[in-house]
Parts: C-alpha cells; structure tokens; sequence
C-alpha cells in the first residue's frame, strides 16, 4: 500500500508514539490520508490521532501523538509522494528530455508535471495535468508557492509551443491562484521567433497584472543538444537572439522596480554570456528567489568567492585545475587570477570542457559527462594533484555522471582525484586550499 511505513526516525514523535513499521496510514484527525500533501498537511498540528491498519491487514487501531507543533511525525513510506507521480501531458517543442540520446538510465526520461513535486522540490509545472479536485486543494490547503512553466500568456501560442489543447485554458487557473493567494514563480524559455519579441513583452505584461501573486519571474533559453533528429525546427539562441531578449527584459525590469519595488523579472546567467555581456552584481537580483533557475548563480558565487577570499591572503595550495562548462570558464577564470594575486603560491588553472555528449551549443557545467571530461583532460600534464568539478554534474548523493560513469571511474582514467565542489564561491575557496 501506498501509505505502508517502511521506516520510522529515531526518537521521532511516531517512535515515542509506538507506531510500527509494516502498519499502515489509514487517516490522521478522521481524514483520509491519500499522499505525501495529505500527510504533511494534516499532520502539523501539536495533537494528533492517527488510525492504522496493522501489518497483518486486520486490526485497525487509533494512536495519540503529541509533539511540537510544526514538527515531522517521523514516519517514512514506500514512495516519497505516497502514490504515482503525475507525468507530463505535453509535448513541448523544446523540450529537453527528448533531446536525450538513447541509452541513457531510465530515470531522466521520466518527464514529471505534478504540483507537488513543485511545492515540495521547487519543479516547474505547466497546469495541464490539474484536475478541477487538483486546483481546489492547493486553493484549500494554500500550497504556497507553486513554480509554474509559462512560456507564453497567449493561449494560441502557448497551446502550439506546449502541443497540448489544454495548454491555453490551464493560463486561467493562475488568475484562480491569485484571487486565492497562492504565490507563483514564473518561468519564460524563449525560443527565438517563438515567444520572443512582441510576444515575450505580451507575456511580460500579463505576469506584472498578476503581482504580487506572481512574485518573481525568469527568462531563460531553450537548451539545445545535437540530438534534435525529427523535432520541432527551433534556431539556435544566438549572441544577437539573447541580446534583443536582454533589451527586452531589462528595460521592464527596471520599470517594475520604480513603480512596484522590485525587478520582478530576470534573465537567466546564460542569456549574458551567450550575448557576451557583463553580468550584473550580485545585489540586482534581490533575494535570489530563482537561484536554482540559473538566475544570478556566476554573480552570487563570484561575490562568495570575493568575501572569503580575504581569509586566505598569503596562503598556498597544492596546483590543481578547475574543469568547468564553456559558460563559466571565464568566470572562474577571473576568480582565479583573483586569488592568485592575493596567495603567495596558488597554482591552479581551468579548464573549458566542450559538451561533445550534448552538442556545443550546451555550455553549463551541470550537463558535462564523465566521458567528456576524461576525453578531454586524460592527456593533459598540467592537471595538478586533483580537478575540481561542480558538484551538479553529479547525481543527488554524488555517486554518478549523466552517462552513469562513476567520479571514480573517471579519476582513475584521467590520473588524479576528482573534487565536487558545491555552487558556493567559498567552498571553492576551501577546496582549493583544503
């Protein structure tokens, strides 16, 4: 059963409880428990009764909990959401997971669209999959925030670009949201002579009328691998497409912050680099609300590079190389020359590690496989001692590349040790210096 308890945290409120592993959930205060939005709702309150059905399937009994308010009951199921994940209904044009080669583990083509997993894992959902009970219950419950892939505020395009005949009426349910409070993060792919252009500031325009419910917004380019075999004909971002996007949203932008207080929107790192210009400071992007969208990732970890830099004036370190996407190499390579005129004897380079698995038009380092980096730093003499890499190459847990090659594998092949960096300037610092 979906809400079977397979685990329960030591010295947790479930543990005090004597609530047993093998039971299973069957409500919590009278309420039928159905998933894991259920489960964390219901189960916040100080004093809570919880009906469960024993191991051999016949004897129901009630158990009183008490704990803090807030705090987790302990319990751990089968499945994370306690029942199926929603999958994807669309077919996007741009879509990244059928770019993928074949081959790859099964996982990353799993396309998810499921509310929860936005509240709960910060995902980007379209709506389309929304059940009318679907709607109600994030309004009921005030799931808050939901992160939502606009793409387009124009039903026509939206239902072409999402290749889904809901795609356009789903918009509605964001002005349902906001009437009910429910705050939403916005995100624009751009993809040139699509949703750009006139269309892009229709968008832009459309998303301020819902502010402060929309409460922040990112535009970011479609990414594009070489394996792109009989999918939607989509040109390729260019230094001059990203440039008229930047045109487009910067002067906007400003206009939200004299007249709203904020910026509102922001183009991602990629949209500045591939139109070869300067990155704004760390401060533009307010608090960052998009981070993990790739908005203001280079500038915030440059400033957390600068702020701890100070700490290690005068110092050493044994050489290395910094093995990074196309995207950041420079960055990084700025960073360095930093640190080397404050250390008395820093050795160190970076290398620029050329997507060949996904195509050269994919430059971030979160991409960069276990093969590519062996292809390209085996024969290299100036490596150093290790290479350090961003720790988003890897999986959760830090086990393996997208093409299942293992760090171990991959330092064994190159000669030195492999370092995972987390995207925080001063844990570079600390690595190179550790």
């Amino acid at each position: 059963m979906a809400s079977r308890i397979t685990q329960i945290d030591a010295g947790s409120p479930a543990e005090r409880a004597g609530l047993r592993v093998g039971e299973t959930l069957l409500d919590i205060g009278g309420t039928p428990i159905r998933d894991v939005l259920d489960y964390k709702f219901y189960s916040y309150d100080a004093a809570l009764t919880l009906r469960v059905l024993a191991a051999d399937g016949q004897t129901i009994r009630d158990v009183s909990v008490q704990k803090r308010e807030g705090e987790p009951l302990g319990l751990n199921f089968e499945h994370y959401l306690m029942d199926g994940m929603k999958r994807c209904s669309n077919s996007c044009v741009f879509c990244f997971i059928d770019q993928l080669p074949r081959g790859m583990r099964e996982t990353l083509y799993v396309k998810d669209d499921d509310a929860r997993m936005s509240f709960l894992m910060g995902n980007y959902i379209s709506l389309t999959n929304l059940s009318e009970d679907d709607v109600d219950r994030i309004l009921r419950m005030r799931i808050s925030p939901v992160n939502i892939s606009v793409q387009t505020t124009n039903p026509a395009l939206r239902v072409e670009m999402l290749r889904n005949p809901r795609a356009g009426e789903a918009l509605k349910i964001m002005e349902r949201f906001a009437a009910g409070g429910i705050t939403m993060n916005c995100q624009l792919v751009v993809c040139a002579g699509l949703n750009d252009g006139e269309e892009l500031r229709r968008s832009l325009r459309d998303l301020r009328t819902l502010y402060p419910a929309v409460s922040s917004v990112s535009v970011v380019p479609f990414g594009q691998t070489r394996h792109r075999e009989g999918l939607y004909p989509l040109r390729e971002t260019t230094a001059e497409s990203a440039g008229e996007v930047l045109d487009i949203v910067e002067p906007f932008a400003a206009d939200c912050l004299r007249e709203i207080g904020t910026r509102l929107v922001w183009c991602g790192d990629e949209l500045y680099l591939k139109a070869r210009r300067k990155l704004p400071d760390a401060d533009y992007y307010e608090d960052f609300t998009q981070f993990e969208n790739g908005i203001g990732m280079l500038p915030l970890f440059a400033e957390e590079f600068r702020l701890a830099l100070p700490d290690y004036k005068g110092r050493s370190a044994r050489p290395f190389t910094i093995a990074t996407g196309t995207a950041a190499a420079p960055s990084l390579a700025k960073l360095l020359d930093e640190a080397a005129a404050a250390c008395d004897n820093l050795r160190g380079n970076v290398c620029a590690i050329q997507n060949d698995f996904f195509g050269h038009s994919v430059s971030v380092a979160g991409l960069i496989t276990g093969q590519d980096l062996i292809a390209q730093l085996k024969n290299r003499n100036d490596l150093g001692e290790r290479v350090l890499i961003s720790a988003n190459m890897l999986r959760d847990g830090g086990d393996v590349f997208l093409d299942d090659l293992t760090p171990r594998q991959v330092s064994e092949a190159i000669g030195v040790p492999l370092v995972p960096v987390e995207i925080d300037g001063a844990d570079l610092l600390e690595k190179i210096f550790q």
